[in-house]
């Protein structure tokens, strides 16, 4: 974890919101996905390398009470709680690496916008699923938003694994039933275009 810990936390400490190219004022496609689960408010909602991303504003303001935030940085974790001030106390925040994560409870949702594209080893993928496979309630909901084939090779000087929608789709069949995939043009605050490919699927 230490060599992706320092690169996430050197890239969050230097770095705001307008020199990151991940970066949404409202992360409409998240929100639309979660929605569309009809979850109650007091369903237990994860995002996956999280970051500083405002979806966790949005889903307070919605009146989601059971909200966890993960990231490998801990840095990035800080400038979302700041952003937050005394409503960062609703949310439970985790500093960890996805593949080492051993959460203490299950949750009805799985959201994960871009951290999913930086798993690039085969044995990376194998410890990501085990561990969504495995705290993802039955028939809860995991959201996928990952770079598509036509999405860029490289992100933050990371390699990353781009998707079909077959590719994504076959990769989490094992434990994950697909709902729905579409691609979106994400424009980054530097007025580049990254595409992705947005997927929801159902826990078997």
């Amino acid at each position: 974890m230490e060599n992706k810990s320092a690169h996430w936390e050197h890239v969050y400490e230097t770095k705001g919101p307008a020199e990151v190219s991940w970066t949404q004022d409202i992360p409409q496609t998240s929100l639309d996905y979660i929605k569309e689960c009809q979850l109650s408010k007091d369903a237990n909602i994860i995002d996956i390398g999280g970051g500083d991303s405002k979806l966790v504003d949005f889903l307070l303001e919605e009146g989601y009470r059971n909200i966890t935030v993960l990231d490998i940085s801990k840095a990035a974790l800080e400038k979302a709680q700041q952003r937050l001030g005394a409503k960062a106390a609703l949310v439970k925040w985790i500093v960890q690496d996805i593949t080492t994560f051993s959460p203490e409870m299950t949750y009805d949702c799985w959201h994960d916008r871009a951290a999913f594209h930086f798993m690039t080893t085969p044995e990376q993928i194998r410890q990501y699923l085990s561990v969504a496979a495995a705290h993802v309630k039955k028939n809860g909901y995991a959201i996928i938003g990952t770079f598509s084939e036509q999405g860029p090779e490289k992100c933050s000087g990371l390699p990353v694994t781009r998707y079909s929608e077959n590719a994504l789709t076959d990769t989490l069949q094992l434990h994950f039933e697909k709902i729905k995939c579409i691609t979106e043009n994400h424009t980054t605050p530097f007025n580049t275009t990254q595409n992705f490919l947005f997927c929801s699927f159902r826990k078997k």
